[in-house]
């Protein structure tokens, strides 16, 4: 199985005794999951999630039958399980045109500094 991400060629074969293993941080209700799912199928492996909001983690619970862990910055990075891709939804309200556009003074607009 291939598959073309941006402009390189990404060859599967390699992979068909060990699936990619992935965590999703910050991780919303799973927009970013599902999107890699849909791409890579049964080619890929969650092995962990993170997402503050617990409505979000309610939704993403409900959609994937997984609790994601809370706050990323509060957690062990001992428990995160070994992974060979992270995705991360970063939060935008601190650059956001729509809220009050903090930048880098705004605590969420750091957060990827701590990944």
């Amino acid at each position: 199985m291939t598959y073309f991400m941006g402009r390189s060629l990404f060859n599967m074969d390699i992979y068909k005794e060990n699936k990619f293993k992935a965590i999703d941080l910050f991780a919303g209700i799973g927009g970013i999951r599902l999107g890699f799912q849909q791409a890579f199928g049964e080619d890929i492996e969650f092995v962990f999630a993170s997402e503050i909001d617990k409505y979000a983690r309610q939704t993403y619970y409900a959609n994937f039958g997984e609790e994601p862990y809370g706050d990323i910055t509060q957690i062990d990075e001992k428990k995160i399980p070994p992974h060979d891709i992270i995705m991360a939804g970063f939060p935008c309200q601190a650059f956001s045109v729509a809220g009050h556009r903090k930048g880098f003074e705004d605590t969420r607009g750091t957060l990827f500094f701590d990944v």
